[in-house]
């Protein structure tokens, strides 16, 4: 046979076969080293999964009255909320946006400019490129650079879109502002039952999004005591910028809605509930693959209110209507305070401020309630005080248990007499009550200085001392220090820093200091309960949620009368300033007692103390503009285990007008004892009807 018949396989394909072989060999031996080795490892990385953790916020805690009537409520409403999945893109969310703008509406009112331009940026990012040159941005953060270039886009640019359009965008501004995996409130205001329907039929093509139910805050008795209930931020305003770090430390989220102002700051952390902890298994696409709820959700606290809402309304009315009747004749006066509460508890009862607006032009618009100024506004109280001086008197030695002292003008080189309203003759420290007498209050504070008046010589009392001593004295009352009562704020008047030796006596007679109104409440309590000095209280008690709707939960604290202080003065002495606030409302000679012990008031057995204080006007050369005056009455009823105390302030009175302090301080009272008996009559009709 000849050797050009046979199969024939060249060199080099050989080579190639060869190359193939080991490659192949090559690839065998690598993934026997990834099954055996590391397959575990790589194993891990395909099944590699991440928990992430989210808040479900709950219904915030109500507020009840001290009868159990529901003062604040929370309103359930529709609500459409949106929970983004980990890894969404803005390209999706803009996406979510213009399918939901056909079934829902949201107010555009609030549109910024830049949230304009970040719609522009999604829809034209062809436009945005051509605008922005890359050696521009080179060096710059990725911030920085989507900063340039949305300012690469003008306002004409955005100028044209049509109301459609801007639906888009503040559906895609509020789907922006969810995060992961987190619930977050689309729209739950003004839902019509149309738009709710309609996102819930498509909810299998609105990824995230869900019809639920929320929230809002309501108010049964309308604006009655609003301003002490406070405010709540929206979901928009979230936690103040101010105290972000404390809340976020507290496992809040930066969009929670939080307590503002009043009971609702006050209270913030009873009332807020506990939120539901979910957690949330998602795999290396981000795709949740598990969820469970690692802590249940509980409801806010329930708070119990010191208030009587019924009490609180008649107090408003009397307060509205004394100062409807005064403050057309009297063009300074602008504002009227009362606060009654009980003394025994310190647990304050109602708490009224109305202020009267010139410039309305409806007349039913001219009063308005500002209550908050019982606890932020200080005025002079005048002679009010005059049984915390007394008190002191007796306490520091400077006179005793029926000292006498001739009511006479007082003299000193070079200064305008210092007298009562009329000369008054030989009083005592009981006469100085009643009759209201400045000149024993006078002496009473140079006394405290080392200092025994002689006319017409230079004032040689110790003033420091003098100050010291009627300060502290003061200060047993709560006159000049804060109450401590249970609210944000609370103003604590002026004393001054470097009182003149009269400075000194006028704050004797309540013409120097300036206090709140909640302060003298404070005051005449401790005088009414025999000199306990009591905290204030706006909230009594703390309940668990109840699962029936307007009733209380099982009690979860309960907030006991607290004493802040016992006055260091005797028994006696507090016994002997009683009967002097007895005298000045239930004597003939009393400067009150014709209105507080005549035929319709005396029944009540109220005992007190009024108050005068020059608040005069002037021009800017120091001449009196207007004479004007504060007119105040502290006091308590009945006068054996009172019930309630009260404090009423009048400001800016022109002097000769009327004292509607008196007919406020009396008028109050009354309203107690027949809203008492107006219950008392009910109950009884009721146990018959039962029986």
């Amino acid at each position: 046979m000849s050797k050009k018949g046979k199969s024939h396989i060249p060199f080099r394909l050989n080579i190639i076969f060869l190359i193939v072989f080991i490659l192949f060999a090559v690839l065998i031996l690598q993934l026997g080293v990834v099954q055996i080795l590391t397959g575990e490892a790589a194993q891990d990385q395909i099944n590699r999964t991440e928990n992430v953790t989210t808040d479900i916020p709950v219904p915030r805690g109500e507020m009840y009255d001290r009868n159990g009537n529901l003062v604040v409520a929370n309103d359930s409403m529709y609500s459409i909320t949106y929970t983004p999945p980990k890894g969404v893109q803005a390209e999706d969310k803009l996406e979510l946006a213009e399918k939901l703008s056909n079934f829902m509406t949201l107010d555009t009112e609030g549109l910024r400019l830049r949230d304009k331009k970040e719609y522009f940026f999604l829809k034209n990012p062809d436009v945005i490129e051509e605008r922005v040159d890359e050696e521009e941005t080179a060096d710059l953060e990725p911030g920085e650079v989507y900063q340039v270039q949305l300012d690469a886009i003008t306002e004409k640019d955005v100028a044209g879109y049509d109301q459609k359009t801007l639906e888009v965008i503040a559906i895609n501004k509020e789907l922006n502002k969810a995060y992961a995996l987190a619930p977050h409130v689309v729209k739950d205001e003004n839902i019509t039952e149309e738009e709710y329907s309609r996102v819930a039929e498509h909810l299998p093509s609105l990824p995230g999004v869900n019809v639920t139910s929320n929230w809002e805050r309501a108010y049964p008795y309308g604006n009655t005591f609003k301003n002490y209930l406070g405010s709540i931020s929206s979901r928009e305003q979230g936690v103040p910028r101010e105290k972000l770090e404390e809340y976020l430390a507290l496992d809040y989220s930066r969009n929670d809605r939080v307590g503002t102002s009043g009971l609702e700051e006050e209270y913030e952390t009873i009332l807020r509930g506990v939120k539901e902890k979910v957690q949330h298994t998602t795999d290396r696409n981000n795709n949740v693959i598990d969820s469970k709820v690692i802590r249940e959700g509980k409801s806010g606290k329930d708070v119990v209110l010191s208030i009587d809402m019924e009490y609180q309304k008649r107090v408003d009315e009397i307060v509205r209507e004394e100062l409807a009747k005064n403050a057309p004749y009297n063009p300074e006066l602008n504002n009227m305070l009362a606060v009654v509460s009980d003394p025994q508890t310190g647990e304050i009862l109602a708490i009224s401020g109305q202020s009267y607006n010139r410039d309305a032009k409806n007349p039913e618009d001219r009063i308005s309630d500002t209550s908050h100024q019982a606890v932020y506004n200080a005025y002079q109280p005048g002679s009010v005080v005059k049984g915390a001086t007394i008190l002191a008197g007796l306490h520091e030695g400077a006179i005793a248990p029926g000292t006498t002292i001739y009511d006479s003008p007082l003299q000193f080189p070079a200064s305008a007499p210092m007298g009562s309203y009329a000369n008054l003759g030989y009083v005592n420290d009981l006469d100085a009550l009643q009759l209201s007498s400045n000149v024993y209050m006078y002496h009473v504070a140079m006394r405290l200085g080392d200092y025994y008046y002689q006319a017409n010589q230079p004032l040689g009392m110790d003033t420091s001392k003098a100050n010291k001593l009627l300060r502290n004295n003061f200060h047993q009352f709560g006159l000049g220090v804060p109450t401590h009562v249970d609210f944000p704020f609370e103003a604590t008047g002026f004393e001054g820093s470097d009182p003149s030796g009269s400075d000194v006596m006028r704050t004797a007679i309540g013409q120097f200091s300036s206090y709140t109104a909640l302060q003298l409440n404070q005051y005449v309590s401790t005088i009414a309960n025999g000199g306990y000095r009591l905290q204030p209280r706006f909230v009594t008690s703390v309940h668990e949620p109840s699962n029936q709707e307007g009733k209380l939960g099982d009690v979860y604290k309960d907030y006991s009368p607290k004493t802040l202080n016992r006055l260091e003065m005797d028994q006696a002495y507090i016994e002997r300033v009683q009967e002097g606030f007895r005298q000045v409302t239930q004597t003939p000679a009393g400067t009150s007692s014709g209105v507080f012990n005549n035929d319709r008031f005396g029944k009540y057995d109220i005992v007190g103390k009024s108050g005068t204080a020059e608040a005069d006007t002037y021009y800017p050369n120091g001449t009196v503009k207007r004479e004007l005056t504060n007119k105040n009455f502290v006091g308590y009823a009945p006068e054996n285990n009172p019930e309630i105390a009260f404090s009423v302030i009048v400001p800016a009175l022109d002097v000769e007008s009327e004292s509607p302090n008196y007919q406020i301080g009396a008028k109050v009272v009354e309203a107690y004892f027949q809203l008492k008996e107006e219950r008392a009559k009910n109950e009884t009709t009721s146990e018959s009807t039962e029986q």
